[in-house]
């Protein structure tokens, strides 16, 4: 499972930050132990020869062939229509085992258990260049008539950042629903929020460690009670907001990716997680409904793709022209940990701004350690009050610091009750990152009495500086900085501190820079494809907010906001969301493959400095997304739908296995013969050198950029390795006219223990001619295996 790493703070703490599939020994259970839910996947063409009338009565009459009871009409909890062919059911083990042997049935596997994983961005990236009336740019229309479909746990409408004002009409292909539920409405909907549907039978059936939806202050209804959907859904597609702030912080106009576009919202993850069966629910109506963009801060550790619910319903999405993105995880900086790999969808991990919240935590010997916070400084008075409260103190006195490593267990942690009273009260307190969430701990202090928290990263944390908007002064410092600090603790009689808060301060020199929660490559399941594909900011991301929350998350927190920071490449997601709808809603006919070409083909692989972004391609993948030159990329490479079946078959996958997720059947043998060996026109390229010492690759790509342009070909190649392209140059006569090129990897001698890996990387770019702002890059990693 994903470990809440760079991530907001609250409780439960993995609410607020990435979703997470557990797909590891964690199935849907039910209170009646014999029952479980159970998604099972059907050949379509077994409709036609049943003779039903509707998917329904196909899928009850499986049911009622495998079940003795009368109540097989009330196990059925869905029927799909397009993410698959199939439903969800709750059967016993027996049960399942006799629908397995049916006619027509492909496949059955359990329901997978999912525990939950702007003022500034936008800017950032460069969108206020298309603020207003877009300006220079009037062809951008900043989204509009795209929509986007937003799997998450719902909304807040309330909240400006889903104002109407200026919206076009609602799309006439709009086929969606604003579901009436609890504290929700059809008037809840209007030009900018225009669907909203909740998802939650197995949630209902299926509840997590015995805590009913009902009893955990929940909306029944498609109203966000945790923040985290509401936070996504403006990040990609907000409305602009004029002086939106965190308490005085982060001031600036906050605005999505796409203000332009609509936004459809699916209510698919609850107080505990998300179920594969109420997700696959949401995508095949997110279909139906019309939208153009799915957007899911959902993922999960490496499974075959046969068996990965999000993978299969975004197969259908993107064979209906849906462009699918989702988080790569938050299980960094560990390797290999990077989620959804499918080639289709666009897996996003997360970078920085140059936006700092910094903390300073000055000691009683002089010395000073860097640290961020977004508490309010003075003006936290004004919102809550508690024994620990020294009016006009932080920034000016000084207080003791405490460290209780050695007490009562997990006091070093600031664990629940494990802080006494008479330790701890109106002292500042060190906390060790880890288990609980960082917010929390705080809140956790502030009950003992404390006067302020110092939160530790731990090494695995490093320098990663995360912000929350604490229930006490607080800051965040870095894993060197702890050292430093715990050695004065312990080398001093009475060591104290005192937090100078700098508000907020832009232009750190080393931005973007990868997130150190931000999981990395390279892919376990499917090494021949780079991931992540993409990076874009999802650390400290300001965006909007319920009002039933405090800007922490916390229940105890009596503050009110409109929006609040959050960390995670949940954050990151929503970006590359609505920046697809920009693409979108300028090239309608473009396939998903050709915006995430373009997306990836002109990211930034620089820093502001000039230098390039830390981490190699397995953190970074094509680089940093560059919003106006992906709109205008060029070159893409496209991919049909069905150009994935030979990168299915590479994978060893069995018959059964791919028409589970294609719905094609084939043979392998035919049509890898058939392929010969050209592999996927993807926009990067990763090559593994094993009982080969050459490698061939093809690719091909499509002008949509200028008639009559040449382009030529410049080549990094990875250490180690000679690279020859064939042709050079590549010159296209007319828009949209395709060609291609062969790329030869020849790999010098390399000595290799069995089992041992080594790895370089390098680039191949196209050039135009004449306009040299046309770079179309793709970033080559090289493995060895001995």
């Amino acid at each position: 499972m994903f470990p809440s790493m760079g991530t907001q703070a609250s409780v439960p703490q993995y609410l607020f930050i990435f979703f997470f599939l557990f797909q590891i020994g964690h199935t849907a259970a039910s209170p009646d132990a014999n029952f479980q839910t159970y998604i099972v996947h059907l050949h379509p063409s077994s409709m036609e020869d049943s003779g039903f009338q509707t998917k329904y009565q196909w899928h009850q009459s499986y049911l009622e062939s495998a079940t003795s009871s009368n109540d097989s009409s009330s196990r059925l909890l869905y029927s799909y229509h397009t993410a698959i062919d199939g439903f969800a059911a709750r059967l016993t083990e027996q049960e399942a085992s006799v629908l397995r042997t049916a006619s027509g049935v492909i496949t059955i596997h359990p329901d997978r258990f999912i525990e939950l994983q702007t003022t500034y961005s936008y800017k950032f990236l460069g969108l206020d260049h298309l603020s207003g009336s877009v300006g220079a740019r009037p062809e951008l229309k900043l989204g509009q008539g795209s929509i986007i479909g937003v799997l998450d746990t719902g909304v807040w409408p309330e909240s400006p950042s889903f104002d109407d004002r200026g919206m076009p009409l609602v799309p006439k292909r709009w086929k969606g629903v604003c579901q009436a539920g609890e504290k929700f409405g059809p008037q809840n909907c209007n030009r900018k929020l225009i669907g909203a549907r909740f998802y939650s039978r197995s949630h209902h059936l299926s509840p997590s460690e015995g805590v009913s939806v009902d009893s955990s202050h929940e909306y029944i209804s498609a109203r966000d009670a945790r923040g985290h959907g509401t936070h996504t859904a403006s990040t990609a597609a907000g409305a602009v907001v004029a002086g939106a702030n965190v308490l005085g912080n982060a001031a600036g106009d906050a605005r999505g990716m796409a203000p332009g576009a609509h936004v459809a919202i699916y209510k698919v993850c609850w107080f505990s997680g998300c179920y594969s069966s109420d997700i696959l629910a949401g995508i095949d109506d997110a279909i139906r409904d019309g939208v153009d963009v799915l957007s899911m801060s959902l993922g999960g550790y490496p499974v075959p793709l046969y068996d990965d619910s999000i993978a299969i319903g975004a197969f259908r999405a993107i064979e209906r022209g849906i462009f699918v993105s989702c988080a790569a995880g938050n299980n960094g900086p560990a390797p290999a940990s990077v989620a959804n790999e499918a080639p289709w969808i666009m897996t996003v991990g997360a970078s920085s701004t140059d936006r700092r919240f910094p903390a300073i935590l000055r000691l009683g010997n002089g010395h000073y350690l860097y640290g961020e916070s977004l508490y309010p400084g003075r003006q936290f008075d004004r919102y809550n009050s508690g024994n620990w409260k020294r009016r006009g103190t932080f920034g000016g006195r000084e207080f003791e610091l405490v460290y209780e490593a050695g007490g009562k267990e997990g006091s070093e942690m600031c664990f629940n009750t494990t802080l006494a009273g008479e330790l701890v009260g109106g002292k500042m307190v060190v906390c060790d990152r880890g288990v609980t969430g960082r917010a929390m701990k705080g809140e956790v202090v502030r009950e003992a009495g404390g006067a302020g928290m110092v939160l530790a990263n731990a090494a695995v944390n490093g320098e990663e500086d995360s912000v929350d908007v604490h229930v006490l002064p607080a800051t965040l410092i870095g894993y060197k900085e702890s050292l430093v600090l715990k050695s004065y603790i312990k080398s001093s009689r009475r060591p104290t501190a005192r937090i100078l808060f700098g508000g907020t301060k832009y232009g750190s020199s080393n931005s973007p820079s990868v997130a150190t929660f931000s999981s990395r490559g390279p892919s376990l399941t499917n090494p021949s494809v780079l991931k992540p594909d993409i990076l874009a900011p999802g650390a400290n991301i300001v965006a909007a907010w319920p009002e039933n929350l405090g800007p922490s998350g916390l229940p105890e927190d009596r503050r009110r906001v409109n929006f609040t920071v959050l960390s995670g490449t949940s954050m990151a997601c929503p970006h590359i969301s609505g920046i697809a709808a920009l693409i979108k809603s300028v090239h309608r006919s473009w396939s998903p493959a050709a915006i995430k070409s373009a997306i990836m083909t002109t990211a930034n692989v620089l820093n502001q400095h000039g230098k390039p972004i830390a981490g190699g391609v397995f953190a970074t993948g094509a680089g940093n997304v560059n919003p106006l030159r992906a709109i205008d990329p060029g070159l893409v490479y496209d991919i049909e739908p069905i150009e994935y079946i030979p990168h299915l078959c590479s994978l060893g996958y069995e018959r059964t296995e791919i028409f589970t997720i294609t719905h094609r059947n084939v043979s392998c043998k035919e049509v890898l013969k058939a392929n010969r060996g050209r592999g996927l026109n993807y926009p990067s390229m990763s090559v593994m050198f094993k009982n080969s010492k050459v490698v061939v690759l093809y690719r091909r790509l499509r002008n949509v950029g200028l008639p009559n342009s040449t382009y030529s070909v410049e080549v990094t190649a990875p250490q180690g390795v000679e690279i020859t392209v064939r042709p050079q140059t590549l010159t296209f006569g007319y828009l949209d006219q395709s060609l291609s090129y062969k790329v030869l990897l020849v790999s010098r001698p390399k000595r290799l223990r069995k089992g041992e890996k080594f790895h370089e990387e390098g680039s191949l770019t196209w050039v135009h001619h004449r306009r040299g702002s046309y770079k179309v890059r793709s970033p080559i990693s090289v493995t060895w295996v001995g």
